[in-house]
């Protein structure tokens, strides 16, 4: 969701982005993920770069090249810093983890557990549905569901979560043809399967991961295209974040 807007942002000609990210990101659709600069120091996504950077002084080059700036900050301490226009909290931890609507001139949340405008000046709503990428000024989204939303009537099935906690080692690849019952990877012993038919669109890095996080992502649409592009519920998202963006911005 965050690459998603943050993509929207660049091709709308705002151009000095900057993407806080965890240590070790753990996103499964990583083919579209901006979070990936983390890991490889640079990444595309629909022909839109993003750079890491490990200083303030970094971020500036790295905006002085047109690219989307990556800092690895969990507690978005450059906001402090940097002093931005809007800052948007998308995090998509189901609650609000502290963001404030104080932090910046206007500040925006992506999904359950904000509230506008007591905790920020607007919150987009993230749930598949009639509502997705709506812009919410004056109350919060759905609540979170636990339930992904259906692809071809496949909603759990789809998704890939961990048993346990524990390394990551692949077998398969993103964009693979998979069938329900092939081996995608294992964690430590622990042989993880397909649960449907269909493409591996979305699969964690090799890393250490927590029990019950989900770790691959199942398109039984079976479309390899759809593993490089950014989906239509970020696409959603990010327009409806871009409309609430505006009307605040020209005021500031």
């Amino acid at each position: 969701m965050a690459t998603g807007i943050a993509h929207r942002l660049f091709m709308a000609n705002f151009t000095n982005i900057i993407i806080t990210e965890i240590p070790k990101p753990i996103c499964v659709r990583r083919t579209v993920a901006f979070s990936e600069a983390v890991y490889k120091k640079k990444t595309e996504v629909e022909e839109v770069t993003a750079e890491y950077a490990q200083n303030l002084e970094e971020v500036f080059d790295i905006w002085e090249e047109k690219y989307i700036a990556v800092m690895v900050d969990p507690e978005w301490a450059v906001v402090g810093e940097l002093k931005p226009n809007a800052a948007v909290d998308a995090i998509m931890a189901k609650k609000n983890i502290g963001t404030r609507k104080d932090e910046a001139p206007i500040v925006i949340g992506v999904g359950p557990g904000f509230h506008a405008p007591s905790d920020v000046h607007a919150v987009i709503e993230s749930n598949r549905g009639h509502h997705l990428g709506r812009a919410i000024y004056k109350g919060s989204p759905e609540a979170h569901t636990g339930v992904p939303g259906p692809t071809m009537g496949y909603t759990k099935e789809r998704v890939l979560r961990a048993p346990h906690s524990g390394a990551i080692k692949h077998v398969k690849d993103i964009g693979s043809e998979v069938k329900k019952g092939d081996l995608i990877l294992y964690i430590d012993k622990t042989l993880v399967f397909a649960t449907i038919d269909g493409i591996l669109r979305g699969l964690i890095r090799e890393i250490d991961i927590a029990a019950n996080e989900k770790i691959g992502d199942i398109d039984p649409r079976g479309i390899k295209e759809y593993c490089y592009t950014i989906t239509e519920k970020a696409r959603a998202i990010s327009g409806g974040f871009l409309e609430a963006l505006l009307p605040f911005y020209g005021a500031v």
